[in-house]
């Protein structure tokens, strides 16, 4: 994934972040490397996800959600908003490699919303009917909150690829 990070972010901090986010995203996209479409969609764990799943879920409900629906309020995006369950449905005709461009495409449109907004900015959207009252204040708690998940779901892929495998994140096996 390629990092975004020129003179076009004013904010210090927000740099600090955003290069952190970006490690994670590759991590999502690298543990992934060179598994074929059919163990990208093998549910290894009783919850019954895969790979692909979890990589639509960080493209639609972390990255798109977060950043042009929360943080940037674009009507367009909130209009379409689906059910938390929908994203993690991958259909079969959707080959591997768009549901993986599409996260770096989601991706590329969070970070122009980061760096043009600054770290103390509030929310221009709050979805009350999923979280109630607002829990993330300013671009900062939703990028720390956004840094978090996805190292979560970097860790839940790790396990996976392992089950799948047995290659683990930075071993030779």
């Amino acid at each position: 994934m390629t990092e975004n990070l020129s003179d076009n972010t004013p904010d210090h901090e927000v740099k600090a972040l955003l290069r952190v986010l970006h490690g994670q995203r590759r991590h999502v996209v690298d543990i992934l490397d060179g598994l074929d479409a059919q163990d990208l969609r093998r549910p290894v764990l009783p919850s019954g996800w895969h790979c692909l799943g979890l990589v639509q879920h960080l493209t639609l409900d972390v990255e798109r959600f977060w950043f042009r629906a929360v943080v940037a309020g674009d009507q367009q995006v909130i209009r379409g908003l689906t059910s938390d369950d929908e994203a993690w449905k991958v259909s079969p005709e959707v080959p591997a490699v768009d549901v993986l461009d599409r996260y770096r495409q989601e991706a590329a449109l969070a970070d122009d919303v980061i760096t043009a907004t600054p770290a103390d900015a509030a929310p221009a959207w709050w979805p009350h009917d999923l979280f109630g009252e607002p829990h993330l204040h300013t671009l900062r708690d939703v990028l720390l909150h956004v840094i978090t998940e996805t190292a979560c779901h970097a860790g839940h892929l790790d396990a996976a690829r392992e089950l799948i495998d047995g290659r683990r994140w930075l071993v030779l096996t």
